[in-house]
C-alpha cells in the first residue's frame, strides 16, 4: 500500500498492525466507528531517531511540513480543580494555551501538562502522543486547518510509527471540540 502523503516504505492500514501501536490507541482503532473508515487509519513506519519535525520532513517529504499535526496534553486548573485535554495543532503552529485554550476550559490556569502527567495519563510516549485514543472523559481541541487539512499525519502513541489520517476523523473523535484558532 502506498501512504497518500510522504515517502514511506512501509504503509499498512491501521486494524492490520494493532501490536505496533500503544494499548488505547490499539483500543481506540479496534473500536472505530463512523463516516471514515478504520482501513483508512494508515500505519507507518518511521524512525523514531528521526522524529524531530523539520528533519523527519527532510527524510519522509517536505510536504509533510504543511500535514503534520501535533496532539499535546495541557492541564486547566480552576478552583483547585486540574482538567487534561488534547491539543491538536498543525505542527507549524503552537497551541494558543493562554488564550483559546483556557477559554475553552473555562479554566483560571492552564500549561502544557508534565511529560510525566502527559504519559502517564494517556498510556503513551511521549514524542508519540496521538488523538486517537486519548481518555474518553478529556476534552479534545482540534484546531479547525488540522480538520479541513485532506489527509494529516499524527503520532502512533509512540515514538516509532505514525499514523496519516483524513483530518475531518478528527472532529469526529470522543470529546472533540473544533476550535478556529487554536493553533497561533
Amino acid at each position: 500500500m502506498r501512504a497518500p502523503i510522504g515517502n514511506f516504505d512501509n504503509a499498512r492500514p491501521a486494524p492490520d498492525c494493532l501490536d505496533e501501536l500503544t494499548a488505547p490507541v490499539a483500543q481506540a482503532v479496534r473500536a472505530w466507528h463512523g463516516d471514515v473508515p478504520a482501513d483508512q487509519l494508515i500505519y507507518v513506519d518511521t524512525d523514531p531517531e528521526i522524529a524531530d519535525t523539520a528533519v523527519f520532513a527532510k527524510h519522509y517529504g517536505q510536504e509533510l511540513l504543511d500535514e503534520s499535526a501535533n496532539c499535546v496534553i495541557v492541564a486547566g486548573k480552576r478552583s483547585g480543580e486540574t482538567t487534561l485535554a488534547g491539543c491538536v495543532v498543525l505542527s507549524a503552529t503552537r497551541v494558543d494555551v493562554n488564550g483559546a485554550v483556557r477559554k475553552q476550559l473555562g479554566a483560571r490556569k492552564a500549561s502544557f501538562a508534565s511529560m510525566d502527567t502527559a504519559t502517564g495519563e494517556s498510556g503513551m510516549e511521549y514524542g508519540g502522543i496521538t488523538p486517537i485514543g486519548l481518555p474518553g472523559d478529556w476534552p479534545l481541541l482540534v484546531d479547525s486547518r488540522v480538520v479541513d487539512t485532506e489527509w494529516v499525519l499524527i503520532g502512533s502513541g509512540r515514538r516509532r510509527g505514525k499514523l496519516i489520517v483524513p483530518g475531518k476523523a478528527l472532529a469526529a473523535l470522543p470529546g472533540a471540540v473544533v476550535i478556529e484558532g487554536l493553533g497561533i
